[in-house]
């Protein structure tokens, strides 16, 4: 019997606190940052535990300030933590600077790693010497990534003339030219219109399925996390506050979902008269919009079912074309952060697997 493999990413009791000096409100307030040197302690990541293994696709979200990009400039190695223990692919990053980020690859959506005023072709050219990459596997990965990302209408271009789309397609192949196992993104269809949304959502999850590429991708864009990832962890003043699949968090916190009803044209409805299951709450379905022949009924999905909600309609009136609506995952992850679940005590530990307490 085998041992299981270690995770890539093993994070525990991860803090990093920074001391930051006190500024002083009112009319003198100038005065007595001049002459007192005060400080209060900001717990950036506070207490994060967490594994990740090899060819998960994660999305890991929270608000401004939450601690996302505090735990990946930790990860990569560009911050030392303040304690508790961090292994990425076995290293301590900090202590391993040169060959960890060997093994990294890393695209943020604000900055690029391709030269400013080189031809696309000549940055790409550069890194693999910089990663001392074989010319057989470069010329190969880039022939991929060429046709993945269509770099050829731009490959001789510099950078510095690329709209956005083109730039963060040519950061995704300098990225992953040098086949790293684990692949950080940040905002990576920041600004981006929906068809160049698309082709790098598609090339995320080829490089993920194909290549088994780990991905921890950071977004506020929460279609990118719909379209893109299984698990998903929320983070919020440095703690975590949920980690688990993107269908469990929508069914712990979700709220109703909505049956979208097209009935015949001279149809009408009275929900008081469907035939459903006994013993239901007044509002386990309610009329939450209406267009013409176009319902919108919002149920409760822990009272009852949509099969048994399309049955009780079927039977009282005809019906054109329907569609089940799980909730919206932004006002999923927004209704966990006002119930402040770490906070408030809406959820103690034991309660709901996926929420960390």
């Amino acid at each position: 019997m085998h041992d299981a493999p270690d995770p890539i990413i093993r994070v525990t009791h991860l803090a990093k606190h920074f001391r930051v000096r006190k500024h002083h409100t009112g009319r003198l307030g100038w005065l007595r940052d001049l002459t007192t040197r005060e400080h209060r302690e900001v717990r950036a990541v506070d207490d994060l535990s967490f594994d990740v293994d090899a060819g998960e696709l994660v999305g890991y979200l929270g608000p401004n300030g939450a601690g996302k990009s505090t735990t990946i400039k930790m990860l990569t190695g560009l911050l030392v933590p303040t304690s508790g223990d961090l292994r990425v692919a076995g290293r301590l990053p900090w202590r391993e600077r040169r060959r960890h980020v060997a093994g990294l690859g890393a695209v943020f959506g604000q900055r690029t790693t391709l030269w400013w005023d080189l031809p696309v072709i000549e940055s790409l050219s550069l890194l693999r010497h910089v990663y001392r990459v074989p010319e057989a596997r470069w010329r190969s990965n880039l022939g991929d990534f060429r046709a993945l990302l269509d770099l050829d209408p731009f490959i001789d271009t510099p950078v510095r003339q690329l709209s956005l789309g083109q730039r963060m397609r040519a950061d995704l192949a300098a990225a992953l030219l040098h086949d790293p196992p684990l692949l950080f993104l940040d905002e990576p269809t920041i600004g981006l219109d929906v068809v160049a949304k698309d082709r790098i959502r598609r090339f995320i999850r080829h490089v993920n399925a194909e290549r088994g590429t780990t991905v921890l991708l950071t977004t506020h864009d929460l279609s990118d996390v719909e379209k893109l990832c299984r698990r998903v962890m929320i983070i919020d003043h440095g703690k975590l506050l949920y980690d688990g699949t993107l269908a469990d968090l929508r069914t712990r916190f979700g709220g109703r979902r909505e049956l979208i009803v097209d009935l015949a044209p001279d149809a009408d409805l009275d929900l008081t008269s469907l035939d459903l299951p006994p013993g239901l709450p007044p509002d386990a379905v309610e009329l939450a919009g209406r267009d013409g022949p176009r319902w919108r009924l919002a149920f409760d999905r822990d009272a009852l079912s949509a099969s048994a909600l399309i049955t009780a309609l079927s039977a009282e009136v005809p019906i054109r074309d329907l569609e089940v609506r799980e909730p919206d995952i932004e006002a999923t992850v927004r209704r966990i952060y006002e119930e402040r679940l770490l906070e408030g005590g809406g959820v103690e530990a034991g309660d709901a697997d996926g929420i960390v307490s």
